[in-house]
């Protein structure tokens, strides 16, 4: 296994010689490739290939994320021999929307995300050319693949779930969100509008940003929505709030089923996800006798939301932290 170089460690010195650089021929190998899902919704993917990579990892991104805003971890991953593939969730990216306003976070069923990511591995992940097969997810991404490993069947040698969505920062009491969710679901015309304190989608300025401190990362991912108006996604939709509440109760009861080798990094000044219902799901992993690194989260001190998008040090750590967990089971 490749050791982290030393311009993974201080690429932010100069990060735009790389980006329109090295990354940016890189980034023009991709194949981007589309799918059918659930109620005929086609969603997005991109892969990253090299004919002598026997190993794969399928990326599954965050709320609003597009497979855009990746090509720098897809580089790293590939340069330490991995195959990449990463989806466009449904509702987000370059994949089709499920309102006429396509600013909404929705979705119809949390488990449709599931269904997507299953269909994704049965295309590409599954393939007789890898040995190994790895996942790796942020925030939402995380919710919907640690909801794959709940199956029987087990679809990775190991995952690694950063920053896992397992719980929302809700702006009120669990109890009063409840009653809001439930009354917002009796009337179409709330459910499918913007929850409570969000709208359509705005760039905002780094200095208030809540993902990461890393100002050269923030502002490249905001310059792909602010250059392609078709990625943009704003708030979420009040169902999509009361979908995504209930599928990480349903995880935190299920983590006990999971037999899947699971590293969990958690970052230190989270603000987005509850980071107490990381530390239940490893709990409740370990509880069930279930694999989970170290039995507790991995936390990436001062790290931010977006630990894959934060300053170089504490990406590298996170970074370092994968590649040692991963290459435990390339035998």
């Amino acid at each position: 296994m490749k050791t982290p170089s030393p311009p993974w460690l201080t690429r932010e010195k100069a990060f735009a010689a790389f980006a329109t650089g090295p990354l940016l021929d890189f980034w023009q190998q991709r194949e981007e490739r589309h799918f059918t899902g659930v109620d005929d919704v086609p969603v997005h993917y991109v892969c990253l290939r090299n004919p002598v990579h026997d190993k794969v990892i399928l990326l599954s991104p965050g709320r609003i994320e597009s497979y855009v805003k990746y090509p720098e971890l897809a580089w790293d991953l590939f340069q330490l021999g991995y195959d990449v593939v990463i989806i466009d969730h449904r509702g987000q990216g370059r994949s089709g929307r499920l309102l006429a306003d396509a600013h909404r976070g929705h979705v119809l069923r949390f488990g449709d995300y599931v269904s997507d990511l299953w269909t994704l591995w049965q295309r590409e992940i599954d393939l007789p050319r890898y040995r190994r097969r790895f996942g790796l997810a942020h925030s939402m991404g995380g919710a919907i693949m640690a909801s794959m490993l709940i199956a029987e069947r087990r679809p990775f040698d190991a995952v690694v779930l950063a920053s896992p969505m397992l719980g929302i920062n809700l702006p009120m009491p669990r109890w009063m969100a409840n009653r809001v969710l439930e009354w917002a679901e009796q009337r179409p015309a709330v459910r499918d509008g913007y929850a409570l304190g969000t709208g359509r989608w705005q760039a905002r300025p780094f200095a208030i940003n809540t993902l990461t401190h890393s100002w050269e990362r923030y502002r490249r991912s905001q310059r792909f929505y602010a250059d392609d108006p078709t990625l943009r996604v704003g708030g979420p939709t009040y169902h999509w709030v009361r979908e995504s509440v209930q599928a990480g109760d349903a995880l935190l009861a299920e983590a006990g089923r999971i037999k899947t080798p699971l590293l969990l990094l958690q970052a230190e000044e989270e603000r987005v996800v509850a980071n107490v219902a990381q530390d239940r799901f490893c709990q409740q992993m370990v509880a069930g006798g279930g694999p989970c690194e170290g039995g507790k989260p991995l936390i990436i001190r001062g790290a931010r939301h977006e630990i894959l998008f934060e300053q170089d040090a504490m990406r590298a750590e996170a970074l370092t932290a994968i590649a040692t967990f991963y290459a435990r089971f390339h035998a």
